[in-house]
């Protein structure tokens, strides 16, 4: 038995979620989720890793609440945060590579997050949270015991944002400060004027930690914000903006090891019309010059990290179903150094350049450890001593040519058995994003487990998926009812005439816009015997001004795209049982769609509540969770009740909801 035939095992698998290097890899740490003795939440512990692959990892840290965001400094100390108790916030703390006990680095009672450390100076550079009326650290400690004394929440805002996927913004807004590494100075504020220019900002420090580059929020006309870069003297806290675009958001930056320049991340800024593009672009402090370090390159690049020469990056970018890393160098064709399936997250590259470290996944393996030589892309798994056992089933890959010429395909999840005698019943899973690609291992989208209960599960890129250029996007931008539905309708005709395939029996599922397309399907075709919809959006001119970035939808979501696209506006067509599953705190899609999906489905669906009030639909409410179910307790409720509906629509049988509901 594997993990995937037992949700309580599922759900108690550890989990690499981090990896962290010095910069000649002598030390390297990565970070592992698994459940506490209650069962009830992950707790994040660190792990000495060999980076030669000649021994398992090791524990190195045992705090109670866990440790996680690994970072070493120039000297090779561990720095990491950690929680006094589950309500306070995390705190910097400090393992030194000379040995000896962990220790508090810095005393801010607000703690500090989303550490950077100088490649070659102790400095680091994290964010904060500041009142903005605190005139001092003091006034500032005093505001935030008052209001928690008082149980105050309550926030005045001025613009937007005001929320994010699925936290309140303020009154306390993020500033970065700057200390020392090696504990010898206090923590200095960078930004005391930063307002909201900081929310969910990404930044980076120079090698010599004499200054910061990060992406600044400004907002607009008409509640729009936009992103620009700004420079930050580390010594004064001189701002200055470097590139502004108005075209574009700006983001992902990366400063080089001569500090003379920094790659970044250019989005356009999409309208109705036109799709966003994102390129590689490098802004030189000498000459004030931007230039595309891989122009016409088909692909969206990410999470730039330069070589330790400055003569090019290591990139990751989706790419045909998967998500490699790419070397890019001004001015020639971007390379692809692994050839594997995977994605690649957490890149790091040693300091002689031979390197690579990185976090590699796919739908063959959770996300893992591995070392890639930079010559020639051969990849190394690492020793960690978590081991999920094997797969309940086969994948492979299934593509077809729709009617306006475009190749689109999908991976195909099968159990074991499946056959022209024994064939599976369908389970077509659609992704969210939109602007994404089933490319990588996910623990709360997990097809095995669905694999492993005899379905075989479709995991389609349609039209508006990453990984196939610019113009499979714009195949379906502003249009989602379009390409998107016909794409995965025609995938899914491609899968349901195998021999090994029941397409009798079949049924479509989805979350966010996946959950989008799931309302979109039931509402034009009555092709699937149930179809289970997560966190989704319902009505497009409801979602668009109350999701927590209202102006970054309005460049899609004109109101003639709003009603030419719009689920509910069909909900009198679905004839299909619903399973609608929507948190509460989601802040992302709110629970005004999963509320009035829920009610028009009983009362002007084609499949209303009866005179007795009696449904074939579902909804399965979360009031503590967001955007995806993240307590472990709830995402074993989540399969179930999922598994139970399935079962009854689509296998014909009889299945008990969990008793823990007291259903």
């Amino acid at each position: 038995m594997s993990i995937y035939d037992d949700v309580d095992e599922y759900i108690g698998a550890r989990r690499v979620t981090d990896v962290a290097a010095t910069a000649d890899f002598s030390r390297a740490v990565i970070a592992i989720a698994a459940l506490d003795d209650s069962r009830t939440e992950y707790r994040t512990s660190l792990w000495e890793l060999d980076v030669d692959g000649r021994s398992p990892a090791r524990r190195i840290t045992h705090g109670e609440w866990g440790e996680s965001s690994p970072v070493f400094t120039a000297s090779g100390d561990l720095l990491f945060s950690r929680r006094s108790n589950k309500d306070d916030p995390a705190r910097l703390w400090i393992l030194p590579a000379a040995g000896g006990e962990a220790r508090l680095l810095e005393t801010r009672s607000a703690g500090l997050s989303g550490i950077r450390a100088a490649g070659s100076e102790a400095v680091l550079v994290g964010f904060s949270p500041v009142f903005g009326s605190s005139s001092t650290e003091e006034d500032d400690d005093a505001l935030r015991t008052e209001r928690t004394a008082n149980k105050v929440n309550a926030i005045l805002h001025t613009g937007v944002p005001v929320r994010y996927w699925d936290h309140d913004l303020g009154p306390a807004t993020p500033h970065l400060f700057v200390a020392s590494s090696d504990g010898s100075t206090g923590v200095r504020d960078l930004t005391p004027d930063a307002r909201t220019g900081l929310h969910e900002a990404a930044f980076d420090v120079s090698a010599d930690g004499s200054f910061v580059v990060s992406t600044w929020a400004l907002p607009g006309a008409l509640a729009t914000v936009r992103t620009v870069l700004v420079r930050i003297d580390t010594a004064t806290g001189e701002r200055t903006t470097i590139v502004d675009d108005a075209d574009a958001d700006l983001g992902a930056p990366a400063i080089s090891p001569d500090g003379g320049s920094v790659a970044f991340v250019r989005e356009t800024i999409s309208t109705p019309e036109d799709a966003p593009r994102m390129t590689l672009q490098r802004y030189d402090f000498g000459d004030s010059a931007v230039s595309d370090l891989a122009a016409g390159w088909d692909r969206w690049p990410s999470d730039p990290v330069w070589l330790p020469d400055g003569s090019g990056l290591l990139v990751t970018a989706d790419d045909d179903g998967r998500s490699p890393i790419f070397v890019v160098r001004d001015g020639a064709e971007p390379r692809r150094l692994t050839q594997t399936n995977d994605a690649y997250t957490h890149v790091h590259v040693s300091s002689d350049g031979t390197r690579v470290l990185a976090l590699a996944a796919s739908y063959l393996a959770a996300p893992h450890p591995v070392s890639i030589d930079l010559s020639d892309g051969a990849v190394t798994a690492l020793g960690t001593g978590v081991d999920h056992g094997p797969l309940p089933g086969t994948l492979t890959e299934v593509d077809t040519i729709v009617a306006d010429g475009a190749r689109v395909r999908g991976w195909l999840a099968l159990p074991e058995g499946a056959s022209e005698l024994a064939p599976a019943p369908l389970l077509l899973w659609v992704h969210g994003g939109p602007l994404s690609s089933w490319n990588t291992w996910s623990w709360r989208w997990n097809p095995w487990l669905m694999v492993a209960r005899g379905y075989a599960v479709l995991l389609p890129d349609p039209a508006l998926s990453t990984g196939y250029g610019q113009e499979f996007v714009q195949r379906g931008w502003g249009a989602w009812g379009k390409a998107p539905f016909t794409d995965l309708m025609a995938l899914t005709d491609v899968a349901a005439a195998r021999d090994d395939i029941d397409d009798n029996r079949t049924a479509a599922m989805g979350g966010s816009f996946g959950g989008y397309m799931a309302n979109w399907i039931a509402g034009h075709t009555d092709r699937f015997d149930a179809v289970v919809t997560h966190a989704s959006l319902w009505a497009l001119d409801q979602f668009g001004p109350t999701t927590d970035a209202p102006w970054y939808w309005a460049r899609e979501m004109s109101p003639e795209m709003a009603v030419e696209n719009s689920p509910h506006l069909f909900v009198a067509d679905i004839a299909t049982p619903m399973l609608v599953i929507h948190g509460d705190k989601d802040y992302r899609v709110p629970i005004g769609e999963g509320l009035r999906l829920w009610y028009e489905l009983l009362s002007e669906s084609g499949l209303p509540a009866d005179d007795e009030g009696n449904t074939e639909h579902r909804f399965l409410y979360f009031p503590a969770e967001n955007h995806w179910i993240l307590s472990p307790q709830h995402a074993k409720v989540w399969y179930e009740v999922v598994w139970a509906f399935l079962a009854q629509h689509v296998l014909g049988e009889s299945a008990s909801m969990p008793r823990i509901l007291g259903h």
